[in-house]
């Protein structure tokens, strides 16, 4: 039995209490401690001891593990702190606001008996997973064009996403999460980054994203975080050279078009009269000439239908296993480091107005 305290009593914090408490009972959460007192009351209230500063959770011998939900500009003397404390860290996404903070980080991890891993949950979820099925199926023939989109229209960021000094903003919120699941979904270099980052309603931090990323293979993403977006584009559309795929929402509702035969298309020499006017290359396809399938049906790591909670029970687990010397870690920290070598270079990429030319 591992015992856990949580280090910011929030949302995230609240998630993962109660993520532990009924998907993982290897672990017990015993305590937290947040700067906020009514957070601290709250996990009063939810049974846990209430810490009265950080050090006290580093220093209580009965402490294995520390999970760090705090704000993102907090977490990195926290992390310091863990592991020279000897525990066991877990900490949000982002890991860290700039990759030297996470190199600096690192080198502690490997002088500490403890490990150190950070929550990339969204690995798990299951439009990612269906994307990855469809391209190590190779259903689709090679990929070129990639486009992942989390549009939504709250419009005001909430708490203190919106401030600078916390390391807030959609670039470190969401997108995080879009460019590990980019460089999770294509094994290469990547070697442009361009993006443009717009203030809509935030006044300091970025709250709409679009982010382009070239690979060394030839594939490009497109990466799109909205809160301005009142008539959603669909959650994927994946481009490949012998067919496209779908998937419209959260719902995992999609489709996917596969070319039937590529040479049974031969168009006559005569004008083709479409909606779009005169035009051979942008009129329909024959419907003899491609093939409709569904959407894969995917399982979760453990082979059971995906649900509330499938992210925490494999994430949390596998941590088990690589504690016990079972496994490697699923999230590593040097691909935390490539993501944020990414979000360094999309900063500048759209500080200067143009791409960037990078080998990450």
């Amino acid at each position: 039995m591992l015992r856990a305290a949580i280090i910011g009593y929030g949302g995230m914090g609240k998630w993962h209490h109660e993520a532990l408490r009924t998907q993982v009972p290897e672990i017990e959460v015993t305590g937290a401690y947040d700067v906020r007192p009514e957070a601290n009351e709250e996990a009063l209230a939810n049974g846990l001891k209430a810490y009265g500063t950080a050090q006290e959770v580093f220093g209580d011998d009965e402490i294995d593990l520390v999970i760090i939900a705090t704000p993102n500009d907090s977490h990195k003397d926290y992390i310091l702190s863990g592991l020279r404390s000897g525990k066991h860290v877990v900490c949000e996404k982002p890991v860290v606001l700039s990759s030297a903070d996470l190199q600096e980080i690192m080198a502690e991890a490997e002088r500490s008996p403890g490990l150190f891993t950070i929550h990339q949950n969204r690995r798990w979820d299951k439009d990612f997973r269906i994307v990855k099925a469809i391209l190590d199926e190779d259903a689709i023939g090679k990929p070129y064009f990639i486009e992942s989109r989390v549009n939504g229209s709250s419009v005001f960021l909430h708490g203190w996403r919106d401030y600078k000094i916390n390391g807030g903003g959609m670039l470190y919120d969401w997108g995080v999460h879009l460019i590990d699941q980019a460089l999770q979904l294509i094994p290469e270099r990547v070697t442009s980054v361009t993006a443009h980052l717009f203030n809509v309603h935030s006044k300091e931090v970025d709250d709409n994203v679009k982010l382009l990323l070239s690979f060394a293979g030839g594939t490009s993403m497109l990466l799109e975080v909205a809160t301005n977006c009142f008539i959603p584009a669909p959650r994927w559309h994946v481009s490949g050279r012998d067919g496209t795929a779908v998937i419209y929402n959260w719902q995992c509702e999609g489709k996917i078009v596969q070319l039937a035969d590529k040479n049974a298309l031969k168009w006559e020499s005569d004008i083709v009269y479409t909606a779009a006017g005169p035009t051979r290359t942008m009129a329909p396809r024959p419907v003899n000439t491609t093939v409709e399938k569904p959407l894969p049906h995917i399982l979760d790591a453990r082979g059971r239908e995906y649900h509330r909670w499938s992210s925490a029970d494999i994430y949390y687990h596998n941590l088990l296993e690589a504690i016990r010397g079972e496994a490697e870690l699923l999230v590593k920290p040097e691909e935390a480091l490539r993501v944020l070598q990414v979000i360094e270079l999309a900063f500048e990429s759209a500080e200067k107005g143009s791409g960037i030319a990078c080998l990450i």
